[in-house]
């Protein structure tokens, strides 16, 4: 009779014990939200004037309104951007620090480059803000005018003075392209890292610099009518609806298989709060979903991203990553 009547009575008790507990760490969770009164800062990996620039200004705004919170942003360039990501990992894991970042920064620079010293897992993402199509970008007057015609150039080049190219750090994703473009071209040139587009815009302008990968983004229209660069194709398998007039890469003879676009996200340093993490994915889908930052950022010829709950947040996350380190390997880029 005791076994009968007591084996059930302490799986009863036990159970009860457990939902006292569990109930009391959930609403522990629940109760941890961003410490109110507290400034909540967006990391940019790059100087003022940017694509990544303009989006986190655009969102910030509602950003705050929608979180009860000031929200300021700080722009932080060098060593592919991994100054201001480590900004963000050396803080507390308290919400408070927000990363802006694309595959460039958090995927691809710690493959390649010896002093960044975290790994995208380190990250969590929260919400993708923004695709933007990748355009090929040219001095004015350099003596090309489409892909095939940049190719021919480069093979052209004497080998003691080959084109040049930019990219915006060392392992960037157009660092990257820009050597694919060479291994299946079978031709050379040299890379000129920047700490961001507007210099290396300056620079081509300036005539001091051949040809990037670069986002597209509102500047580069503008730098275009006025005749200080040029754009010589659009790096996606087909033409962007923001982009009807450029044609693809493909449509040349020389490149049938390049189809890139970047996207850019919101991410915490992983071990954030769920609690703080789950408000910050709700306030950034409400920022987002605001007409007047969609106006905005669409006025950029940026693409608006897909809200994303936290779950399918991370499976994306997963996904890409395990794609752009595919794409390291096989371009060869050596980590140094």
């Amino acid at each position: 009779m005791t076994t009968i009547t007591f084996r059930p009575l302490a799986r009863l008790c036990a159970r009860t014990l457990a939902a006292l507990l569990t109930g009391g760490l959930l609403a522990a969770a629940a109760q941890a939200q961003l410490p109110a009164g507290a400034t909540v800062s967006i990391m940019v990996p790059y100087p003022a004037g940017g694509a990544s620039d303009v989006v986190a200004r655009t969102v910030s705004v509602p950003l705050a309104r929608h979180l009860g919170q000031t929200v300021v942003v700080e722009n932080v360039g060098g060593v592919s951007g991994a100054i201001a990501a480590q900004k963000v990992l050396n803080a507390p894991a308290n919400g408070l620090y927000l990363y802006q970042g694309t595959p460039n920064e958090l995927i691809l620079s710690p493959l390649v480059n010896a002093a960044v010293k975290f790994n995208a897992e380190d990250f969590q993402l929260l919400q993708l803000n923004t695709y933007a199509p990748i355009v090929l970008v040219a001095r004015a007057d350099l003596p090309a005018g489409n892909v095939d015609e940049l190719i021919a150039l480069a093979k052209k080049a004497p080998k003691d003075k080959p084109l040049n190219y930019g990219s915006v750090g060392m392992g960037s994703l157009y660092h990257v392209l820009a050597e694919h473009l060479g291994q299946l071209t079978d031709t050379s040139s040299t890379h000129v890292p920047y700490k961001g587009a507007m210099p290396l815009l300056q620079d081509m302008a300036g005539s001091n610099l051949d040809f990037a990968f670069l986002p597209h983004f509102a500047a580069i229209d503008g730098m275009v009518a006025s005749g200080r660069i040029k754009v010589l194709g659009q790096a996606g398998a087909k033409r962007a609806a923001t982009l009807p007039n450029i044609p693809s890469l493909v449509e040349g003879k020389q490149l049938k298989n390049f189809d890139f676009m970047i996207w850019g996200a919101h991410l915490v340093k992983k071990g954030t709060p769920p609690a703080i993490v789950d408000q910050l994915n709700k306030a950034l889908q409400a920022a987002l979903a605001d007409p007047k930052v969609r106006e905005a950022l669409e006025a950029q010829a940026m693409i608006m991203g897909k809200a994303m709950a936290l779950d399918e947040a991370a499976r994306f996350y997963a996904t890409e990553t395990a794609v752009y380190r595919k794409l390291i390997k096989d371009v060869g880029i050596q980590r140094q």
